[in-house]
């Protein structure tokens, strides 16, 4: 590793740092609508079971290749074979790609904390005010220069003096936050109690194969994997701290806040809606339309509404500026850049990428690509293609060109491998059928040719 590369102060900013990129905006909203969707506690149960697995094995082993080799993602991958330099170039288009429409949508976010705030909590539970909202042209690229201005701000400080020292106080800050939440919405709504049931006791009768992709591609998506975030952050790791506590500490971490992200939710919901799953929804239609109309039914909810969103927007936060450090360390490894001048140059990139996908709501709502909205088709072809795309071939490549025992080697620098026979398993054979599994189904459902 580079003398001059920056580093985590310690194991608590690494997994705080690598926490906050995990847990985001998919905890918040889409753990709990595809909890609703696939069984409640039959998919609660199917998810615990494959983050232990199948999610750890891909962790420790992009965090392993990022420590290793001390290079963000694309350097890694050359590093350790020319060959699967591509492989580096896909990964570091992932979080460029995501970060611009993520901003938008913590823009949007921002928005509605601020009308909280602001006392326009009733008119916010209106039918047609998201709609109008996401439908004016200013207005949301006002909150989006705000949202995204406030993470290249936080990445400019670099690894020690902003990322690591904002994570160590948000995150601890979003995960009380989300307890109090669901606590006040368990205990204070009727009919909280039948969600929580609902939501907590596995019904095996509801158990499917799509219940377990639909776990798989909310696990994939939510922990940060196949997009040079993890390599990122182990580039900037000690040697003495250990690769396999951090990843088992980031997953609790991920999965304890998507874990009370539905128990916030659905118990709320479920009173709100005399328990008819449905009215979850998806999406924007679960946040921003269907949360406001629970917050204005609860006994003080423009208080909890607001510090609702707060939380919310601590989560994106955390994110967009793991999705930002990840593209600026692309920049200053490959072109040699300073920081300062990557993170202006990631910063114009992504306004110039964020704008169209705030406008595809509304001046350039005509416009559509494979029948999706500007916004929609970055998702898809981020998420649905190319994260499952770069992890397939990240598992074939630790399993079959620098094998398992370089991973496992680089594990124990600082200490036993406990589970690395459980590793070497998963990555070799478990997790390019899972992965490939959640490519075909992606694609299927959005094309509309199997509906998941």
């Amino acid at each position: 590793m580079s003398s001059n590369r920056s580093s985590f102060t310690g194991k608590i900013g690494f997994v705080l740092a690598a926490a906050g990129s995990a847990v985001g905006l998919g905890n918040i909203w889409r753990f709990p609508y595809l909890a609703a969707k696939y069984g409640g506690g039959m998919f609660l149960l199917v998810y615990i079971a494959l983050s232990v697995t199948f999610g750890f094995a891909l962790m420790v082993a992009e965090i392993a290749i990022g420590r290793k080799t001390g290079k963000s993602a694309i350097e890694a991958f050359t590093a350790l074979d020319k060959r699967f330099t591509f492989v580096g170039v896909l990964a570091a288009i992932v979080p460029a790609i995501i970060l611009p429409y993520y901003s938008v949508i913590g823009g949007w976010v921002t928005k509605y904390l601020v009308g909280f705030v602001s006392g326009d909590a009733s008119n916010m539970a209106g039918d047609a005010y998201f709609g109008n909202y996401i439908g004016s042209v200013g207005e949301p690229l006002l909150w989006f220069a705000l949202f995204i201005g406030a993470t290249a701000v936080i990445v400019l400080f670099g690894v020690e003096k902003g990322i690591e020292k904002v994570s160590k106080v948000l995150m601890p800050v979003l995960i009380a936050l989300t307890l109090f939440i669901a606590l006040y919405t368990i205990f204070s709504m009727d009919g909280a109690w039948d969600g929580v049931r609902y939501y907590l006791l596995p019904d095996f009768s509801n158990f499917s194969l799509m219940t377990v992709v639909a776990a798989m591609g909310q696990l994939f998506y939510s922990m940060s994997l196949a997009m040079g975030i993890m390599i990122t952050f182990g580039s900037y790791m000690k040697k003495d701290i250990s690769i396999e506590k951090s990843a088992k500490q980031i997953e609790i971490f991920d999965t304890g806040v998507a874990f009370l992200a539905g128990l916030m939710i659905i118990p709320a919901v479920f009173a709100f809606s005399g328990g008819n799953e449905e009215a979850l929804g998806k999406g924007p239609s679960l946040m921003f339309v269907t949360l406001p109309k629970v917050f204005e039914a609860m006994p003080g909810g423009t208080i909890i509404g607001a510090v609702f969103f707060f939380m919310v927007l601590l989560a994106a936060l955390t994110s967009s500026i793991s999705l930002m450090e990840t593209v600026v360390s692309v920049f200053m490894d490959k072109f040699k850049l300073g920081r300062r001048t990557s993170c202006l140059v990631v910063l114009g990139i992504s306004v110039l990428l964020g704008v169209p996908s705030s406008l595809g709501y509304s001046a350039w709502s005509d416009f559509t690509i494979l029948g999706m909205q500007v916004l929609d088709f970055f998702d898809f072809i981020s998420n649905s293609i190319m994260m499952p795309v770069v992890a397939l071939i990240t598992a074939i490549f630790v399993s079959f060109v620098i094998k398992p025992k370089a991973i496992i080697d680089e594990v124990e620098l600082s200490g036993k491998f406990k589970w690395k026979k459980l590793f070497s398993v998963v990555i070799r054979y478990v997790a390019p059928v899972c992965i490939l599994a959640i490519l075909v189904s992606s694609v299927l459902d959005v094309f509309g040719i199997v509906k998941i």
